[in-house]
């Protein structure tokens, strides 16, 4: 009787050791592909907002020398939609980097109606410098 019930005790006890071992590893499972995703919408808006940081140079800097600029205005608004996709992807799969990601969307923004080149220059500075914070801050949380 002794022997039965120890058999049944670690039949048990195994079951429970392998059922956790299965739950962890299916959560790790699941972290590592949000962090995989995640990682590739912080690629797609870095791609994003490069472009439109590149749009926006060239639509101001033609606005800003008074020559015709519709049709760069147009690739300015297809390249600033392109944005919000990948913008939404990392504020929901890395909260964390959601604050850097939407400071970096802002700064490639405030290109619109600079006053003058100098201030065009800086604004594209800001813009490159904030979107160097979101892949810095992308690279510190996935390293925690």
């Amino acid at each position: 009787m002794w022997q039965t019930l120890i058999a049944v005790l670690g039949t048990l006890a195994g079951v429970g050791i392998t059922s956790a071992h299965q739950t962890r590893a299916a959560r790790t499972a699941r972290q590592q592909a949000l962090c995989t995703e995640g990682l590739a919408a912080v690629t797609a808006l870095a791609e994003a907002l490069a472009d439109h940081r590149r749009a926006m140079w060239v639509r101001e800097d033609l606005r800003l020398r008074g020559e015709d600029w519709t049709c760069a205005r147009t690739e300015s608004h297809a390249t600033r939609a392109a944005i919000t996709g990948p913008l939404l992807q990392v504020q929901l799969l890395m909260p964390a980097v959601a604050t850097a990601a939407q400071a970096a969307a802002q700064a490639a923004y405030a290109l619109r109606s600079a006053d003058g080149h100098t201030i065009l220059a800086a604004r594209r500075e800001a813009a490159i410098k904030a979107a160097d914070d979101l892949v810095a801050a992308t690279g510190r949380h996935i390293a925690a």
